[in-house]
């Protein structure tokens, strides 16, 4: 996998900031998918040694039929403390490693947080596509910013997701009767099409089949 290194990862948070604003004008929210979708994957963080340790996961599965092909981990020390809003520097270093370890390009990726819902509208999706020019995918399980009005019980039901005037992306019912995710584009593909990938790689469960196998595998003990 082609990964371009933008920037160090050893920042303050003002330096994070700058990084932040000067790239999110690089982000795409139009489709560039290569079509026909084969493969999707999901990445995901755990940590080890009181957070002192990052691990990462990749879990590259099969589409349409969502069967699982091929699965990565990867440790770094932790050098970038939790502070919300800039989860990409605190874990993309290690789910870097854990990418290059794979052999099957995934044609889009969903990540477990933010895309362009986010204060600077540059969150952890965005920032991963950028750096290996794949789609991606911001697949959330909590609100980071924005407001939305309370959202059907059934599965595919949504409303968007409002900051500051703008539509940053949807709060979307998965599976019915259970709690929403936070969606949003990443890199390289629109919100539509980004809510469609999102169902169409949920089965029965809350999360996607991507996000739900590479959480396992990076918190496994």
């Amino acid at each position: 996998m082609k990964i371009s290194q933008r920037h160090a990862w050893s920042l303050t948070v003002d330096e994070a900031i700058k990084i932040q604003e000067e790239l999110r004008d690089e982000v795409i929210t139009e489709d560039k998918l290569k079509e026909p979708v084969q493969f999707v994957a999901g990445v995901d963080m755990g940590f080890e040694a009181d957070g002192t340790i990052s691990r990462a996961a990749v879990a590259v599965l099969s589409f349409p039929d969502l069967q699982l092909q091929e699965t990565s981990l990867a440790r770094r020390p932790t050098t970038f403390p939790y502070i919300p809003g800039f989860l990409s520097f605190r874990e993309i270093p290690a789910v870097l490693d854990a990418l290059e370890k794979i052999q099957i390009i995934p044609d889009i990726i969903l990540c477990d947080g933010q895309g362009i819902a986010h204060p600077r509208r540059f969150g952890i999706a965005c920032h991963l596509g950028l750096l290996v020019d794949i789609p991606t995918i911001g697949v959330a399980k909590s609100l980071l910013v924005g407001q939305h009005e309370d959202v059907p019980e059934t599965r595919g039901s949504y409303q968007p997701l409002i900051h500051k005037g703008e539509t940053i992306g949807v709060v979307l019912r998965t599976r019915t009767g259970v709690k929403p995710l936070y969606i949003s584009s990443g890199h390289k593909i629109s919100l539509p099409t980004a809510i469609d990938y999102v169902l169409r790689c949920t089965t029965k469960y809350r999360l996607p089949e991507t996000t739900r196998i590479a959480d396992k595998l990076a918190s496994a003990k």
